[in-house]
């Protein structure tokens, strides 16, 4: 079974051009599935039926996984028995009849505009950092970028005068996202008067957010500075940079947005991922007629 584990991730890496941390937690996460069915003495993967399936996830849940680990677990699985099915490996694709009701997603958290305003306010914009931090959450905010399109924005990526920046998504795919005029006076202030302190032209590559030793900022140094403005601020939600993704579709939403130019934004693929988003808009809107209403 290993053979076919190994010819799909290659699939992943040169036909498809995932990045390296997809197929690494692809990787993982069919790995940790071939490990349960070999407990049944499974070693073909045409043996797999929909009772293992259910199986596996019911154990998942029994171990105390969370919801979006075992939606990961079904994106990942899903996957890779489609390319088996597609190549001729399978006799009867079994995810077929798998159900995604089996790993129902959480609703993610989203921050309100007020919580918002309040992370923003509590850096202090007096430093280099403080003034480079204010810029990338603004950043996070206005365009709903992944951390990992933010920490690869280059600075020629921003086009002031058009109010947009080009981003590189998943799969090496660009896009143009639309960027606030909040985030572009702030992105102006760091690039005058931030950036030119901590550039260092051999090691920075052009790279628009920079760390201290002037490199281009990892994805773990943009969840400490997020998680350093929110304890700040003191919100007590569980935030991290993808929450500001979450908040950013949210309230485009719950301000009439359409939903296709929304997932365009995002560069999601499937608008089914982007239509999350309506379920929390429509909790928001009952959550304001409870509170609003005289007999709510």
């Amino acid at each position: 079974m290993q053979r076919f584990v190994e010819e799909y991730l290659v699939n992943l890496k040169l036909e498809q051009n995932r990045s390296d941390n997809t197929i690494h937690s692809y990787k993982r996460d069919i790995e940790k599935f071939v490990e349960f069915i070999e407990k049944f003495h499974i070693n073909d993967f045409d043996q797999v039926t929909i009772g293992v399936i259910t199986k596996f996830f019911e154990h998942q849940k029994k171990s105390g996984k969370k919801n979006s680990t075992s939606a990961r677990y079904m994106s990942a699985l899903k996957g890779f028995f489609d390319y088996l099915d597609r190549n001729n490996y399978l006799q009867e694709n079994p995810f077929e009849k798998a159900t995604r009701t089996q790993t129902s997603r959480a609703l993610p958290v989203v921050l309100s505009v007020e919580e918002i305003e309040r992370i923003f306010e509590s850096v202090d914009i007096s430093d280099k950092f403080g003034l480079r931090d204010r810029a990338l959450l603004e950043m996070l905010y206005s365009s709903g970028l992944r951390v990992s399109e933010l920490t690869n924005l280059k600075v020629n990526d921003i086009y002031f005068n058009e109010e947009v920046v080009k981003v590189t998504g998943k799969g090496n795919k660009q896009r143009i996202v639309p960027v606030g005029s909040s985030a572009l006076g702030w992105l102006e202030k760091y690039l005058r008067e931030s950036r030119p302190l901590l550039v260092k032209k051999i090691k920075s590559g052009n790279y628009l957010f920079l760390s201290k030793r002037a490199t281009k900022l990892s994805r773990m140094s943009v969840w400490k500075i997020v998680n350093k403005y929110v304890t700040r601020a003191d919100i007590s939600k569980e935030v991290h940079p993808h929450t500001f993704r979450h908040s950013f579709a949210t309230h485009l939403l719950e301000g009439g947005a359409d939903l296709r130019a929304v997932q365009e934004m995002l560069g999601h693929v499937d608008i089914s991922t982007t239509q999350i988003y309506t379920h929390v808009n429509r909790d928001y809107v009952s959550q304001v007629h409870k509170d609003y209403h005289p007999r709510g």
